[in-house]
């Protein structure tokens, strides 16, 4: 269940809740975020994390950020308790205090500066990270586990033909699975370093429109780079919202964010990576896809916003349907992407 505020109990881990104010923050669809202020014009963040994170994110996200405070980026750290804790549970849920990075996010990319922004930002991070010596001890199974997304997807078919909308989810969900048949074998590929979730809410800018801060580290992980990046392509380069249709990739936002990513990573990335870019773009755009179009049957995982839609399962479907045509956008104009990401190393 969504929150609105965070609980007195829960704030005086960090601070006197008499003396802080707070507001919910962030549009995520998993965790729930709140921004507190204080005396002296303190800020901190305070989160509550779904579910499917265990404790040890916190792990992750503590060696992570102090690596990357080291090479010198602007980065969110953990606030411990006044017991000096790094998180606390509180009616079954992992509770835990961030530092405050101003900026601002946005929910799309509206012009080639901020793909650019956006690029160089995450070039940034992936050179910082480059070479870092750590083995994380939280996973996330199933991430980018396609065969698991399709299987996931085909039993919610068996399963939920009672459903108010699967007349409706089934035509879609079978074209997903004839799609995935067309996907290449990324296996082969190093794995990096990686945010894991870097769609364009969990960038923050400043008041030029500069990026300049990764929030939202709960996917820390080591991942193909093709992966990592093509989850970012689709959320910058896609122009609508992540519900809207049809979802269509812009060729002028991809060229300006993988211009602003080359320039911040020379050296960095192998010719086979940037070879397989486009293979990872649509092999993203088929997993969102397919987990939105469970979703839309099974009603129990993503978030969704009642003010737009009656329920969960109907959000979920536009996601569903908008990522689907996203996917079938690449798959047209495959060519002309594959010469803008054949630039990246040259």
């Amino acid at each position: 269940m969504t929150l609105d505020t965070a609980p007195d109990t829960v704030i005086a881990h960090w601070a006197d809740p008499a003396d802080w104010s707070q507001r919910r923050i962030g549009s995520g669809l998993i965790n729930d975020t709140f921004l507190l202020a204080g005396p002296g014009a303190g800020r901190l963040v305070l989160q509550r994390l779904h579910p499917i994170f265990a404790p040890e994110v916190n792990d992750d996200l503590d060696a992570v950020t102090g690596h990357l405070a080291a090479q010198g980026m602007l980065t969110p750290r953990l606030v411990p308790t006044g017991e000096g804790a790094r998180w606390i549970m509180h009616d079954d849920r992992i509770w835990r205090g961030l530092s405050f990075v101003s900026g601002h996010s946005i929910d799309f990319v509206d012009t080639p500066a901020r793909a650019r922004a956006a690029g160089a930002l995450v070039g940034r991070f992936h050179a910082a990270l480059d070479g870092f010596d750590y083995v994380y001890r939280s996973g996330r199974p199933g991430v980018h586990d396609t065969p698991l997304h399709l299987q996931n997807l085909a039993a919610a078919l068996r399963e939920r033909r009672a459903h108010r909308l699967y007349d409706l989810t089934a035509p879609l969900a079978e074209d997903l699975l004839r799609q995935a048949e067309l996907l290449r074998d990324l296996t082969d590929l190093p794995e990096r370093h990686s945010h894991g979730d870097l769609k364009i809410s969990n960038l923050l800018f400043d008041q030029s429109n500069e990026a300049v801060c990764l929030i939202d580290l709960d996917t820390l992980t080591r991942m193909r780079w093709p992966l990592e990046m093509g989850d970012a392509l689709r959320s910058w380069c896609n122009p609508g919202r992540e519900d809207q249709r049809p979802g269509k990739l812009d060729l002028a936002l991809l060229a300006a964010a993988l211009e602003g990513y080359a320039r911040a990573t020379p050296g960095l990335l192998r010719e086979e990576e940037t070879d397989a870019l486009t293979d990872g773009l649509m092999q993203i755009c088929l997993e969102l896809a397919c987990r939105f179009a469970t979703d839309a049957l099974n009603e129990s995982y993503f978030g969704w916003d009642p003010t737009r839609y009656p329920g969960r399962g109907e959000h979920n479907l536009a996601r569903a349907g908008a990522m689907s045509d996203l996917l079938r956008d690449v798959r047209a104009r495959e060519r002309d992407i594959r010469r803008l990401t054949g630039k990246i190393t040259g």
